[in-house]
């Protein structure tokens, strides 16, 4: 089963104050109409809503013992393979806002397979909430019996806008299963998710996922390139209230508000988490027979610290799992990257993996000290995503007590920040000349480094904790005007080194630092 076509085919600092009140409609607002694309069925009425209504049921939703959701599906619905379950398509005649002079249209994922549990969907117009209503008749079944009943609900949705040309309707993001969601800029296709919270991420009690009970999708007006979405988060651990305000383009932008009310004291939580597929590369073929040069929807973790040194950390897929922290006062960023952009790094016909996104993680307002954590999982097929990413607050979350994080997530074909220093290109690896040895060639281009005269001597700072590093050059590469440095490693005894390298001129570093684990 491939995750990108189960989603694609078939078918994650403060916020604004929280009010005392529910906010009041506007005196001339009236309840929105029924969507007019659904069959008529009796629907409840609808509710006014403001900016605070998500956060009043979250902070209410947090007094009040977690309670799991039970699957309420035909038990047929509940046990499709992922080939009956794709074969449900929403009818894209019935889409939400289609005809109605809007840039966004909705369309609906249905229950069943792996993503059992109903989730509420509402459309706000003019201050006012309305479920929107399930029917059979907004889906073809293909494969599947059709159920008889007309109030299952949905498992999630996907929004359509022109992003690629004027006449077109692209899916730009899908929201499916616990609080994962995905996106994709003008040009690219699906990769590597975002998610709400991350909780217990690799502890050895077993992860917590945290899961998107409702939404509230607000009618945009026409001509606007913004949508807006809320979000009830849920878990044993927290609630949350989310606000998405979703910008496609050349980046598509998800400008995001979230504040968390834990039940319980939480230790380990993931704020803006990542996730994301590494099969193999140059750096790491220990897995692969493949005829593929690289198979992955990431390459590297970068983060932009306080400081505003730029770090590259390449991806590996590990024998056993893997666990990294990244200390920081307070980032200025930080992404899981696709950086190999030719369709000669993959040879892919099929996956295109040159065309899937990067995510940057831009926080806004200081996020405090903490770290951004970098979780590798071992894999040996393409099919797993085994990357997670993302930044845990130095200080727990105290029980009954109120968390806020704004950041902006960027999907993007690379971090939109300023390349004042040459980024790293590509991390090779093979047996070294020296018995025993590893053999590290990594490649820098762009920036200072390309004002710079093939002819210049330029020097690398490169340590590794254990271990020893021999033989180290730094050359230019005529072929492509970039530079490579290339080093062999002894690790002695040690099964792990950590090492780091970046290139240097006279009186100031030119390249962004390279941090990398090798382990035995």
């Amino acid at each position: 089963m491939d995750r990108r076509d189960l989603i694609g085919g078939a078918v994650a600092l403060p916020a604004a104050a929280l009010l005392s009140r529910l906010a009041v409609a506007p005196a001339d607002a009236a309840p929105p109409p029924v969507h007019p694309a659904a069959p008529v069925v009796a629907r409840p009425a609808a509710t006014p809503f403001g900016a605070v209504t998500v956060h009043m049921r979250a902070r209410a939703l947090a007094d009040q013992p977690y309670k799991a959701p039970t699957p309420h599906l035909p038990e047929y619905l509940q046990h499709l393979d992922y080939s009956q379950y794709r074969s449900i398509r929403y009818k894209t005649e019935k889409a939400l806002w289609r005809g109605q002079g809007v840039k966004f249209e909705a369309e609906f994922f249905h229950l069943g397979f792996l993503y059992n549990d109903r989730v509420e969907i509402n459309e706000v117009v003019n201050g006012f909430a309305r479920p929107v209503a399930y029917h059979p008749d907004l889906f073809t079944f293909g494969k599947v019996r059709p159920p008889t009943a007309n109030d299952l609900g949905f498992a999630g949705f996907r929004i359509h806008y022109p992003l690629n040309r004027p006449d077109y309707f692209d899916e730009v993001c899908a929201f499916l299963g616990a609080s994962y969601f995905r996106a994709v800029a003008k040009g690219q296709g699906y990769g590597l998710s975002a998610r709400g919270l991350a909780i217990r991420t690799a502890d050895l009690r077993g992860e917590e996922f945290p899961v998107f009970r409702a939404f509230w999708l607000e009618r945009p007006q026409p001509g606007a390139d913004t949508l807006v979405i809320w979000a009830l988060l849920d878990s044993e651990s927290t609630t949350g209230a989310f606000r998405f305000a979703i910008q496609p383009g050349q980046d598509t932008v998800f400008d995001t508000a979230m504040t968390l009310y834990p039940r319980v004291a939480i230790a380990q939580v993931g704020i803006a988490p990542l996730t994301s597929m590494f099969y193999f590369d140059a750096n790491d073929r220990s897995r692969a027979d493949d005829y593929r040069a690289a198979v992955h929807d990431s390459n590297g973790l970068h983060m932009l610290t306080t400081a505003g040194l730029p770090l590259w950390r390449p991806l590996t897929n590990p024998m056993t799992l893997q666990f990294s922290a990244f200390g920081d006062p307070s980032p200025r960023g930080f992404g899981l990257l696709q950086r190999e952009r030719a369709f000669a790094d993959y040879e892919d016909l099929e996956g295109h993996y040159e065309k899937r996104p990067s995510l940057w993680v831009e926080p806004h307002g200081a996020w405090g000290a903490g770290a951004v954590d970098l979780v590798e999982i071992p894999t040996d097929s393409e099919t797993n995503d085994n990357i997670v990413a993302f930044w845990r607050p130095q200080q727990p979350l105290a029980a009954k007590s109120r968390f806020d994080a704004r950041y902006r997530l960027h999907w993007c074909w690379s971090a939109p920040i300023a390349e004042t220093l040459a980024k790293v290109t590509q991390t090779r690896s093979g047996p070294g000349h020296d018995k025993g040895t590893r053999l590290f060639v990594v490649d820098f281009a762009g920036a200072r480094l390309a004002t710079v005269p093939a002819t210049a001597k330029l020097t690398a700072r490169i340590t590794a904790k254990p271990g020893k590093i021999l033989h180290p050059v730094v050359e230019p590469i005529d072929a492509t005007g970039h530079w490579r440095l290339s080093f062999e490693l002894d690790p002695g005894s040690a099964k792990l080194v950590e090492m780091t390298a970046r290139l240097e001129g006279v009186d100031a570093p030119l390249s962004e630092l390279w941090l990398y684990r090798w382990t035995g």
